[in-house]
């Protein structure tokens, strides 16, 4: 249904709703909130992490205290909560509020808490008497994610109107599937995952809603699956004599797990089926020299390979190596790329080759997709799990009918059991171990107080030939929210540093070509240090870097703290990773000690799964298909698991779908597989 049909909503309305990805009732079924404004019971405000809004109960310890600023009329008191621990309570243009508050009286305060040194401030707090909150404790407003001229109140008021006139009782899932696996019904998720009255019902409403991804997510694999494995292997595909001496000329010896990788590989481009095969390797594990094995077998035979890579940096960087591969060992093929940022020329000269079948290897961006090339006789594509989708658009690809084989190449640390689920019309390979001639990272976790050592510490690195990553988490400066932040921490680098030391700063909102252009300049060593932002994360393979410094580490999941990590240790010279945790809460420093103790990208997911649990709303987002919209892979690991069960419990008959259930059920399972099929073919 169209957006505009909801009563309230008409054209400029839906035009500030689309910036948000929100294009019709679905969509805006499915924005849930991104937080909740939660009135929780009172508790003691030590240990609580800057940008928390906490209720405290607490006794005015002295008189209120009126400032004149440049705008603002400051208002603050001294308070003491039930445990003694004291904070100044700041508000800003409120001065009639000065006469309300009396020394000794007991408030129950809710505001934000942030830190100026030692000192615990909570700003703009509101003020209930202890009968006033305890009308409204554990009551919980949704917080929509929002965009200049578009409120909380339209979005709540949206979204209240498409339940009610859009959304009724019948639910597609079998009784027997919301019993078996204790599942509210759909309406019901939507009201209460929109509109809780408490914990209890947003926990149950988030049960029922990340259940129901996964499990349309396992249905429609599945459905890719049957459908390819009816795909016979058009292009057999041996191991060459002249790849036995591309490999013995390596200047390491391959791994015992990339030797095994290898012969699941040939195995499978050598049989009577295509194959769909995932390599889950931890960072650094080297699964990149294994798929060139790969492309130089494929071209060898006579075919053409196809490698798609995150980012241009990246693509120009594996061509650049590659053709120097090529070239060094005399291999009788050409390479080409193909990128969004090529000239006119470049571009038909690239494709060219590529048309002609003189390019066997060829390399690029999404350009390989969207770009109208030809291609002479595709019989390898490999992706990383960012382009999972990309991996079967052969019609996209003009593969003239025939189906290639496919490689998708992974770094997320998921456990192999829900690999297995979630990867579910691939074949496995798992690459454990890293390459002999790799040192271990070294770790440390420090607070705020260790950052003139770590800037001379880098310094030293520099001066000895190394270049260094600093990782803030935000961009600019933000009033809600104390995180250092890229642009105001490179000028803060630069104040700290040698004069002689090149910084440079990187972040997700600059153009394709100027972030291009940084990240070329760096890897080319015209850059010491770069403070960036994660978009780092995919970035370009720097072996020279030997230091990653990551600011506010606490507010990062430690997968992507993992894959950050993974940016050093990529040469030969030792690395270091110095974790920079900002929070005075406990748990900050248990989570970013698992980081401390282990390099293990494995191991990290399991501990993090145990230590966040299944009640952590708001978890980890992981990159590419792993990014559902309110299920998290880590934290929901028993409801993915149940959803595999039940699919396979539908698929072997154990689970029966009464005939009043049927109809609806195909016409939800069909939909999902339309929308992926849709997706495929943009």
């Amino acid at each position: 249904m169209d957006l505009k049909s909801i009563k309230g909503i008409g054209d400029k309305s839906a035009a500030l709703f689309e910036k948000l990805g929100v294009y019709s009732v679905e969509d805006l079924l499915e924005f849930y909130p991104r937080a909740y404004d939660c009135y929780n019971e009172p508790e003691g405000i030590c240990n609580t992490d800057a940008g928390t809004v906490i209720a405290v109960k607490g006794k005015i310890a002295s008189s209120p205290q009126m400032a004149f600023g440049n705008r603002f009329k400051i208002l603050s008191a001294v308070i003491r909560d039930e445990e003694g621990t004291a904070f100044k309570a700041v508000w800003y243009n409120m001065p009639f509020l000065k006469g309300k508050l009396k020394t000794g009286a007991v408030y129950i305060f809710r505001g934000k808490i942030s830190y100026k040194g030692q000192n615990i401030i909570m700003e703009q707090p509101d003020i209930y008497s202890i009968g006033e909150y305890d009308k409204i404790v554990n009551m919980m407003q949704p917080v929509y994610r929002l965009t200049k001229g578009l409120s909380n109140k339209l979005v709540t008021k949206a979204v209240r109107s498409a339940i009610n006139e859009y959304i009724d009782d019948n639910d597609y899932l079998p009784g027997e599937i919301l019993k078996k696996y204790d599942l509210i019904n759909h309406k019901e998720a939507l009201i209460n995952i929109h509109f809780p009255t408490g914990k209890e019902d947003r926990d149950g409403a988030r049960k029922r809603l990340a259940f129901d991804e996964f499990f349309k997510f396992i249905m429609v694999l599945r459905q890719f699956k049957e459908r390819d494995n009816g795909q016979s292997n058009e292009f057999v595909i041996s191991r060459n004599e002249l790849t036995d001496k591309f490999i013995k000329t390596l200047p390491f010896s391959l791994t015992e797990a990339q030797t095994k990788v290898l012969a699941e590989i040939e195995k499978d481009m050598s049989s009577k089926r295509t194959m769909n095969r995932l390599i889950q390797g931890d960072v650094g594990s080297g699964k990149t020299i294994v798929a060139l094995i790969a492309m130089i077998d494929t071209a060898l035979a006579g075919y053409q390979a196809i490698m798609m890579a995150p980012t241009e940096v990246l693509a120009r960087q594996h061509y650049e190596y590659i053709k120097k591969t090529v070239s060094d060992n005399n291999l009788p093929f050409e390479v080409a790329v193909l990128t969004g940022s090529m000239g006119a020329a470049a571009r038909r000269e690239e494709s060219g080759k590529i048309k002609s079948g003189k390019a066997k290897i060829i390399v690029g961006t999404h350009a390989l997709i969207q770009d109208k090339a030809e291609y002479d006789n595709v019989a390898l594509v490999i992706t990383d799990e960012q382009h999972r989708f990309g991996v079967k658009q052969r019609e996209t690809l003009a593969f003239k009918g025939k189906n290639p084989h496919i490689l998708v190449m992974s770094a997320t640390p998921i456990p192999r059991t829900l690999a297995i689920i979630l990867y579910g019309d691939l074949d496995i390979s798992v690459m454990n171990g890293m390459p002999s001639e790799r040192l271990p990272i070294k770790n440390c976790v420090v607070g705020t107080d260790y950052r003139p050592n770590a800037y001379r510490f880098i310094e030293n690195e520099v001066k000895a030939g190394h270049q260094a990553y600093v990782i803030c988490a935000m961009v600019e400066e933000s009033e809600n929210v104390e995180a250092e932040n890229v642009v105001e921490y490179t000028e803060k680098l630069r104040k700290a540093m040698s004069k002689d030391i090149r910084i440079e700063y990187l972040h997700g909102q600059m153009k394709g070509t100027e972030k291009n252009a940084i990240m070329e300049k760096y890897a080319a060593g015209e850059t010491d240090v770069l403070v960036s932002t994660t978009v780092i994360e995919v970035g370009v393979n720097v072996p020279n870097a030997t230091v990653m410094m990551v600011e506010d580490a606490q507010r990062f999941g430690l997968a992507a703290l993992h894959q950050l990590r993974g940016r050093v240790g990529r040469g030969s010279a030792q690395s270091y990773c110095i974790f920079v945790n900002t929070s005075k809460a406990k748990s900050a420093t248990q989570r970013l000690d698992i980081l401390n103790k282990s390099n293990d990208g494995f191991y990290i997911a399991s501990q993090d799964m145990k230590l966040r649990g299944p009640g952590d709303f708001f978890g980890i987002r992981q990159s590419g298909e792993m990014d559902f919209n309110i299920a998290d892979i880590y934290t929901d690991a028993e409801i993915l698991k149940n959803a595999s069960d039940a699919a396979d419990g539908i698929e072997n008959g154990d689970i029966i779908i009464k005939a009043d259930e049927a109809d609806r059920f195909d016409m939800e399972i069909s939909k999902c597989y339309k929308k992926a099929n849709d997706k495929i073919n943009l």
